[in-house]
């Protein structure tokens, strides 16, 4: 077999992300000690404390990661540590005794310790076991899996759908449910991998269940760092990432809260610095801590194809879009503001169009499908504006989703619709709440105009949502606001505004099938996970139907 060694270095174009929280009172919390620290009785020698990962994958290939910890001093970000080589493994079985891919490089304080291993050779659609070594310390030992061949007819794919994981707001419950369904493909993970918040901002210092580290606000390349090398000693989510390939993309908690090309809501230059510094830092940190190939330019913008059965087509809505729009200010509908820019517009158009797989699905960081508001009471009004991105007295448009850049919209939908492009399915993170919608023409006379494409929505991992916002017991209040979303937007076919989990998606040539969980308790390490609803999209239809029975 053939195989590529790939250690990721330094990125430098400027890009941003997105997504408004409420801002609660600052304070601190000490709940332990940092879990970027090392045991003291650690020996000097090498050491695998961040889990094993692998993504992207291909019908030949997948990328492998891993962070090696040469000395007890060589923490996250800390720049210390000699460069180490390290060995990589690719077996056929759990034991290795079918070993079929072997290679190393080399992990370099330059890179904070973290290596990619982009092998290649592989055969398709096939399961393999792999792992790091360092002399005769081994990694725990990860399994990943190979994407169909491109023509190949796939008879199904299915994927783990996450967002959005705040440490400081719980457990991270829905990798570890994900991690325990062998029979993924791939998981999905829609942004908000990381929060950039200091501690005790989002949430309150009160409701912080676990502590950021470091614990003020991450700005520089160390921070970030620091902060991705925390998530990855959680154990639900090195469980998640040594089962199955993770697809990820970014939002704006990656980089900053409401992110944009230029700068973001919560970044301040006079007190903060360069914002294209920042966002070249946490781009950097980024692709060092995740198992992403860059596409152009240091961006997430990419195509993962799983046969003809389907084209994973996956957004990077941060490094292009334009300023949020001022709220009433008409803005929203300037042709000239994007929300992709001009080359990833087209370069998505031309995939969807040249597409011959059954199913287009969307992978995209914020919600395309339009929202306007009906009447709402104040109370309610207020921690819902939060989560869409509102501002506190409320319109009918969310200026970071797709309705703040209603031209780009506009010219995707009609691309879909005259081009007679069928079975577009968006899937999305971002607002902490669950989603089942058809995206409309023209939204203002649906169902009498067509639907263009379906949106399934997945609710937080462990983020705020209305309840949590009101501090009430969950399906009580916001069941007021739903209804009212519902009646205002009639392509909304279902919500959930309170829930934590997750999102299984079942493809098939026939349907596109969406089951939503929810977690128990995010507050619980040990929270259980149950089905709550399904809804598909039937083959041609372009829109959802309710389910009333998960796949499995």
């Amino acid at each position: 077999m053939t195989s590529r060694n790939d250690l990721q270095s330094s990125l430098n174009s400027p890009a941003p992300s997105r997504r408004t929280v409420v801002k609660a009172a600052a304070a601190t919390a000490a709940l332990g000690a940092p879990l970027t620290a090392i045991p003291a009785h650690a020996a000097e020698r090498p050491a695998f404390h961040h889990g094993v990962a692998s993504g992207d994958p291909l019908p030949d290939g997948v990328l492998l990661w891993t962070r090696v910890t040469p000395t007890p001093d060589a923490v996250p970000g800390s720049g210390k540590g000699p460069d180490t080589e390290v060995a990589w493994e690719v077996a056929e079985d759990k034991g290795f005794t079918r070993v079929v891919g072997r290679g190393t490089t080399t992990a370099r304080a330059e890179s904070d310790h973290t290596v990619k291993a982009d092998v290649r050779g592989l055969h398709q659609a096939t399961t393999y076991y792999f792992r790091f070594s360092v002399g005769e310390v081994h990694s725990p030992v990860g399994r990943t899996r190979t994407t169909p061949a491109h023509d190949a007819a796939a008879h199904g794919v299915r994927f783990g759908v996450v967002s959005c994981a705040n440490w400081e707001a719980g457990h991270f419950s829905p990798y570890r449910h994900l991690a325990a369904r062998t029979e993924l493909d791939a998981v999905l993970h829609l942004g908000d991998y990381i929060y950039e918040y200091r501690s005790g901002e989002y949430p309150s210092a009160e409701y912080v269940v676990r502590q950021h580290e470091p614990q003020h606000e991450i700005r520089t390349l160390a921070d970030y760092r620091t902060r991705h090398g925390v998530h990855k000693t959680d154990p639900d989510a090195q469980a998640m990432h040594a089962t199955h390939p993770v697809i990820a993309i970014w939002d704006d908690h990656e980089f900053a809260d409401n992110a944009w090309s230029g700068g973001a809501v919560n970044h301040s230059p006079e007190t903060e610095g360069d914002w294209a510094g920042r966002m070249a830092a946490a781009k950097r940190a980024y692709f060092e801590w995740m198992p992403v190939r860059p596409s152009t330019e240091g961006t997430v913008y990419r195509r993962v194809r799983f046969g003809r059965l389907a084209d994973l087509h996956l957004l990077d809505l941060r490094s292009f879009r334009s300023e949020q729009a001022g709220f009433g200010s008409g803005e929203v509908d300037d042709p000239d503001r994007t929300i992709t820019g001009r080359a990833q517009l087209d370069w998505l158009k031309s995939g969807l169009a040249a597409s011959d797989a059954a199913w287009k699905l969307v992978g995209t960081s914020v919600m395309i499908t339009p929202v306007a508001f009906g009447s709402l009471p104040a109370h309610l009004l207020k921690p819902l504006a939060e989560l869409l991105g509102l501002p506190g007295e409320g319109l009918a448009i969310n200026t970071d989703q797709w309705d703040g850049y209603t031209d780009d919209r506009k010219e995707l939908i009609t691309h879909l619709r005259d081009n007679k492009i069928r079975n577009t399915v968006f899937l999305t993170g971002d607002i902490h709440m669950a989603w089942a919608n058809d995206v409309p023409v023209k939204a203002a006379t649906y169902p009498l105009s067509a639907s263009a494409a379906t949106e399934f929505v997945v609710t937080s991992v462990s983020s705020d949502n209305i309840d949590d916002m009101l501090h009430v017991a969950p399906h009580t209040v916001s069941l007021v606001a739903a209804g009212a979303l519902k009646a205002a937007n009639r392509h909304v076919k279902w919500l959930d505004m309170d829930s934590h989990g997750y999102g299984v998606l079942d493809v098939t040539a026939e349907r596109s099938q969406m089951d939503y969980y929810v977690i128990s308790d995010r507050t619980d390490p040990a929270a259980t996970s149950s089905w709550v609803r399904s809804y598909r999209t039937l083959n041609g239809t372009q829109k959802v139907e309710r389910v009333h029975n998960p796949v499995r």
